[in-house]
């Protein structure tokens, strides 16, 4: 007597988003109670102790903050609708496994070897230029998508992986420098910084549902969103060339007395350095791993709805950050930083050693991005308080080297060579997040030792 086994494929329920958007609307909205309710004023001249999203501030400040996120989110949008494919681009153009992490081990080489000195450039030439460089190299990669019918993958990957880089540093770069220059007071700038990770992520979500929307067939239509990812690059290109400002030029000698002498002799910006390094590593680790630890062992799950679920996690956990960095706070920036990379580091060791059901490592996941959501704009702040605009690029660009560095290990030894198995990799990626905890609790300590080198925001 045959039997016929039935496999069912998991999916998340809908009760799940419509929670995680209640809860970051709840967020955003009650803080403003909270806030009075708490005995914080708030004056109408934006002179209060902190600022907040309901805050009455100068009208400049607003428009300029609309104008930056407005640019912000369609660079966003277009690095999503650029990447969304992930390996089914690979597959259709017939590559195997090993020639998909060869292409991934030469986008993040050249990071490596490459990216590094792009932030020095960023510096040296300004960040405007940097970000219309981050929009040419989107519409290279659309226009060849979008008019051969045999793009090269090869060419896609490095061109993508550098504008990718780009973006984590280029227009926070710009933000903060032309926020110094317009005279806004520096408090302001935390609501810019988590309102970035915010709407990142919901540029990510959007650009999954467009470019789903565009492609029915995915032989057929694969690069088709590449097409308006291409009009889009146009449109952010024209918009920054016509309403950015550039900003001072550093010549060479200038740059690299500054550097060395601010950053590279700072012992704490070495600190914050591996943090965010430390981090980036961790969530890359993660982006590569995710879909094959939770359809380990041959589960059936609907990958494409638990994608957005981690965004929404993020954007959760971003609008935590103006009720913990508000002045009525009752922990500290280094110690919700501190918790927060350890928590993040716990729910990767659970889902490295620990066999669980496909809802349990959801939500260990889904509390690993909440955490990022939140440590992301904290970091921010910190190289705000630590490290001059002029030098924020090749700080930035400088501490993620290490990082890359060690993701093409990885990539080389755990997906060439397989002489690492994906728990060892995720393992990794915790003790990373646990150093970058540790890094944060000695600049904590360091702090009180000296408290008039720190620029308070």
């Amino acid at each position: 007597m045959g039997f016929v086994i039935e496999r069912v494929e998991w999916e998340l329920g809908s009760q799940t988003f419509l929670w995680i958007f209640c809860s970051c609307l709840a967020s955003i909205f009650l803080l403003p109670y909270f806030s009075k309710k708490a005995g914080l004023s708030f004056s109408s001249n934006g002179k209060g102790p902190h600022s907040s999203l309901v805050e009455f501030g100068s009208s400049a400040f607003f428009s300029f903050q609309r104008s930056f996120l407005f640019v912000y989110i369609l660079a966003s949008v277009i690095g999503g609708l650029q990447t969304v494919f992930g390996e089914d681009e690979y597959q259709l153009f017939g590559f195997s496994r090993k020639q998909m992490v060869l292409c991934l081990c030469a986008g993040v080489s050249a990071t490596v070897f490459f990216g590094s000195f792009l932030g020095v450039l960023s510096d040296m030439v300004g960040p405007k230029n940097t970000c219309m460089i981050y929009c040419v190299l989107h519409l290279f990669v659309g226009a060849m998508r979008s008019t051969s019918e045999r793009p090269s993958v090869w060419i896609s990957s490095l061109s993508l992986s550098l504008a990718s880089f780009i973006f984590q540093f280029s227009f926070e770069t710009w933000m903060t420098s032309e926020h110094e220059k317009q005279g806004h007071r520096r408090e302001f700038l935390l609501d810019t910084f988590w309102l970035m990770v915010f709407f990142e992520s919901a540029s990510l979500i959007g650009g999954q549902g467009l470019a789903n929307l565009l492609v029915t067939d995915i032989e057929r239509g694969l690069f088709f969103p590449s097409a308006p990812a291409a009009l889009l690059s146009v449109i952010c290109a024209l918009y920054i060339r016509k309403n950015w400002h550039a900003h001072k030029l550093f010549s060479l000698r200038e740059y690299r007395y500054s550097f060395s002498t601010t950053i590279l002799k700072d012992k704490r910006i070495w600190l914050l350095g591996c943090a965010q390094g430390c981090l980036h590593f961790a969530v890359s680790v993660f982006w590569m791993l995710w879909a094959p630890t939770v359809v380990a062992d041959g589960r059936d799950v609907n990958l494409s709805l638990i994608y957005p679920c981690f965004l929404g996690s993020r954007m959760l956990g971003s609008t935590a950050f103006p009720w913990v960095s508000g002045p009525g706070s009752f922990i500290p920036l280094e110690d919700y930083l501190s918790l927060s990379f350890v928590a993040a580091g716990l729910s990767l060791t659970m889902a490295a050693y620990d066999y669980q059901e496909i809802g349990v490592l959801v939500a260990l996941f889904c509390g690993f991005h909440a955490c990022c959501g939140l440590i992301l704009p904290s970091l921010a702040r910190l190289r705000t308080a630590l490290v001059p605009n002029e030098l924020r690029a090749g700080m930035i660009s400088f501490s993620l080297a290490p990082a890359n560095a060690s993701i093409l290990f990885i990539l080389i030894q755990g997906g060439y060579h397989r002489n690492l198995s994906n728990a060892a990799i995720l393992a990794m990626a915790a003790f990373g997040l646990f150093t970058a905890a540790g890094c944060v609790h000695v600049l904590k300590r360091w702090k009180r030792r000296t408290p008039g080198n720190w620029h308070e925001l």
